[in-house]
Formats: structure tokens, C-alpha cells, sequence
């Protein structure tokens, strides 16, 4: 391989881009794959977890790598694109192995302070041989917390031998590994969890705080999301559905068994637990079943510049700030009497101190809790909307129901996992996929 180091540290390659010859982007490396020989620490890099348009992860062969640095991955363009499956036989390094707790042996204890010999992986380092073939041969480690103080226990850069058991799972967090992926939506995240299996995934679940666990969670496929949530004490979990948008709880919540739904949603606050059972008593591909009930609410007399202010908000869809829904008090759904939206694009072209309810859309007429999926879908296409208010009877607003709500139904169940077409892309170069293995 030219132009490569002879030592990469793998946690530096996370997120790098990746480029063909050309210096077109093919994607962004999301891991490295290793193969450990029976018996031995030693474990050799086969290749790169590669993530292309799409957000598919595709197999790049460390022989198609001709340069690896800081700053960028280089290929010879040939691309399997196929979608990455991991083999029993394989490891991700940067999944697998950061975070990690492992024990020193005899040869190691002697480096450093003579602290305790069970260390953290923070880091693993691949080495370039003579023959072009990379090995991961050493592991930045950290001890534990030392002293009255619990300052950070020392680093230490180490050989893999002198580590017991590498190959064998271990107990494992996830701080580092989040660490070098703290830039990825969570939509990408939420894939790459998927991707890891049930014991890591759980693993770096756990580590997520609330927030970030919740908008993961409303990107995972059912099954991902029920045995994550089952697994986090009853507390946690409570806490994580009342960061959840209530239409995605409401869902989740609808998967689980009904007592543990109960109990779930009596560990919830009272006003948030509402929400999600107010949404739960509808038919799942009806208007109610898909709405939300937070979208932005505000009286006739509030102001453009009050309701440009609160689409501004950075937890809002782009969907639930395309508009805001004028209703008379109470202004929590359900209302009082629904008098209609405005546009953000009206907003933006009316004088700043201009009351909504003058300019409010009178024509979008709302659907009931009851309209069917084709329904909601027909009336956002007819308009050109992406979002939909939802009133009952009295003509209070309930809810909104959002164009991703709608995709969400209309998609097969499979969706996230499902390849794209591939007839249409370009036409890079493809491997036969015959030297993995």
C-alpha cells in the first residue's frame, strides 16, 4: 500500500471520508473487520465497513485500500455493493473492542504506575507489514480511577499480547465507541446499532443518554426497539418514552405486552402518559393512530415574530415547523375551537408584528381522528402539505399528523433493512466480492 502509515489508530478513521482514484467520494468508513487466528491475540484487518449514499454499509477489501491518513481513506473505486453482513468469524474493532475491559499480564503490569491490571480499551492500533498485510498489534488502555481523588487512572499504550483473552467477549461500555461517532444523526446511529449484535447493541443503548437513547429508538425497527426498551429498568425506560415524540411511545408502547405497557405508562408523568394514551385508544393506520400531539400551538393574538421564534426550535421536524395551528385556549391539545394554520411561508412575507389570526389559511380543512391512512395520504398529496391537523367533533385540534408519519404506514415493515434498487446507480466499477473470505 503507498502512501499509507505504518500505524493507524482505528477510532481515528471513524467518519473519514472514503475516495476513489478520481477523488470522488464513494462514502465514509464506519468501522474496521478483523479476523483473530485460532489461539492467538494477534488478529488481521480484512477490510472496511464503508457506508455509501443510501446509508448502506458495504465490505471494502483492505487490498483495495492504497492510502490511508488522517485526513482521508483512498480505494481503487472497486466496490462490492452488496450490504455488509458480519460473519461469526469477524470482529469490529471499533464496535467490539473500545470500551472494553480486559487484564494486563505479567509483561504490562510492569509498565506505568503498577496500578490494577484490569484496563479500559480506548483505542486499537493496525500496523502495515511487510507484506501488505495489516495486523492489529497494539491497544491504547486506560486503568481505572486511582486514588482518594478518583482522578483518571494512567494510559498506556500496549502490545496485544500483553492482554489476556482479546478474542473472548468481555463486559464492555460504550463510551469511546459513541465518542467516534458523535457526529452521526440518529438515523445514522440508529443503523449502526442495528447493525451490532444483541449484547454490543444493548451495550451502547444503555450508554446513551435519554435524549439522544429517544430519537435513536424512533429510528429502529420494531423488533430493535422492544428489546431495548425491555431491558432498561422501569424508571429509564419511563424516561425515555416521555422524550419520545408521543406518537412514537404511543407505537412502541402498542408492541409491548399490555401489562408491561401498564406499567410502563404508570411510571410516566401524568400529563406525558396522557398524551400517549389519548393516541394508543385509535386504530393504528388512522389519522389518530399516526398523529402527533405536540405540534406548535398559539392564540389568534400572538405575533409573527413570536411564531417565527417557536419554529426556530431545534427539537422541531422540519415537517412540525412548516406551519403553526391557531386554536383558542387551552393550548394544549386538545384545544380549544381550531381556527386554522399559517404557512411559514406566509409568516416569512408578512411585517413581523402582524397577528397570526389575521392571516391565518382557512382553506386546508382538517381530517377527523377516524380517516383512514389512503384518506390522510390523498388530502397531504391534493395540497402539497406536509403536515395535516387532526380536530374531533368539538373542533378542538388533537393532533398533526406528519408527511414521515404517513411513509412510515405506507413503507413495507422491512424498510430500514431493505436494499436499495441498485439498477439505477452509476457505474462504478464492482468487485465480485471473492477476496473476503
Amino acid at each position: 500500500m503507498t502512501g499509507a502509515p505504518t500505524r493507524v489508530f482505528v477510532a481515528r478513521l471513524a467518519g473519514l471520508a472514503v475516495f476513489d482514484p478520481l477523488g470522488d467520494q464513494v462514502g465514509r468508513v464506519r468501522d474496521v473487520i478483523a479476523v483473530f487466528r485460532p489461539g492467538s491475540a494477534h488478529a488481521r484487518a480484512v477490510g472496511l465497513v464503508v457506508e455509501v449514499p443510501g446509508r448502506r454499509r458495504v465490505f471494502v477489501p483492505m487490498t483495495r485500500v492504497t492510502s490511508m491518513d488522517a485526513g482521508q481513506v483512498i480505494t481503487t473505486g472497486l466496490v462490492n455493493m452488496r450490504r455488509f453482513e458480519q460473519r461469526p468469524m469477524e470482529t469490529l474493532l471499533l464496535a467490539e473492542l473500545l470500551d472494553r475491559t480486559v487484564r494486563l499480564t505479567g509483561r504490562a503490569l510492569q509498565k506505568g504506575d503498577g496500578g490494577a491490571d484490569e484496563v479500559t480499551i480506548e483505542d486499537v492500533a493496525i500496523e502495515n507489514g511487510r507484506r501488505g498485510e495489516w495486523r492489529l498489534t497494539k491497544l491504547f488502555v486506560r486503568r481505572g480511577r486511582q486514588g482518594r481523588l478518583r482522578r483518571r487512572g494512567e494510559t498506556l499504550l500496549v502490545d496485544v499480547e500483553d492482554v489476556e483473552d482479546l478474542a473472548v467477549e468481555q463486559r464492555q461500555g460504550a463510551a469511546n465507541l459513541l465518542a467516534a461517532f458523535d457526529e452521526l444523526k440518529a438515523a445514522d446511529l440508529a443503523e449502526m446499532i442495528h447493525e451490532l449484535t444483541p449484547k454490543r447493541r444493548l451495550e451502547v443503548a444503555s450508554s446513551l443518554d435519554d435524549e439522544r437513547l429517544a430519537d435513536v429508538l424512533e429510528e429502529l425497527p420494531e423488533d430493535d426497539q422492544v428489546e431495548i426498551l425491555s431491558e432498561l429498568s422501569g424508571e429509564r425506560a419511563a424516561d425515555v418514552l416521555e422524550a419520545m415524540q408521543p406518537d412514537d411511545a404511543a407505537d412502541l408502547l402498542s408492541e409491548l405486552p399490555e401489562d408491561q405497557a401498564e406499567r410502563l405508562l404508570g411510571l410516566m408523568e401524568p400529563g406525558e402518559a396522557d398524551d400517549v394514551r389519548r393516541l394508543l385508544a385509535y386504530e393504528e393506520r388512522t389519522a389518530g393512530g399516526m398523529m402527533t400531539s405536540e405540534p406548535v400551538i398559539l392564540p389568534p393574538e400572538a405575533s409573527v415574530a413570536e411564531a417565527l421564534a417557536h419554529v426556530r426550535r431545534a427539537d422541531l421536524s422540519p415537517a412540525l415547523a412548516a406551519a403553526v395551528y391557531v386554536c383558542r385556549p387551552p393550548l394544549e391539545t386538545p384545544t380549544g375551537r381550531y381556527l386554522g394554520l399559517v404557512h411559514i411561508q406566509r409568516m416569512l412575507r408578512e411585517p413581523p408584528h402582524e397577528a397570526v389570526g389575521a392571516v391565518v389559511d382557512k382553506e386546508i380543512q382538517s381530517v377527523p381522528p377516524t380517516a383512514s391512512l389512503n384518506e390522510t395520504t390523498r388530502r397531504l398529496a391534493t395540497y402539497n402539505l406536509v403536515a395535516l391537523p387532526v380536530t374531533d367533533d368539538a373542533g378542538r385540534l388533537i393532533g398533526v399528523v406528519t408527511v414521515d408519519d404517513v411513509l412510515d404506514h405506507l413503507l413495507p415493515e422491512d424498510w430500514r433493512e431493505a436494499d436499495d434498487d441498485l439498477a439505477d446507480r452509476d457505474a462504478r466499477p464492482v468487485t465480485t466480492g471473492a477476496e473476503r473470505g
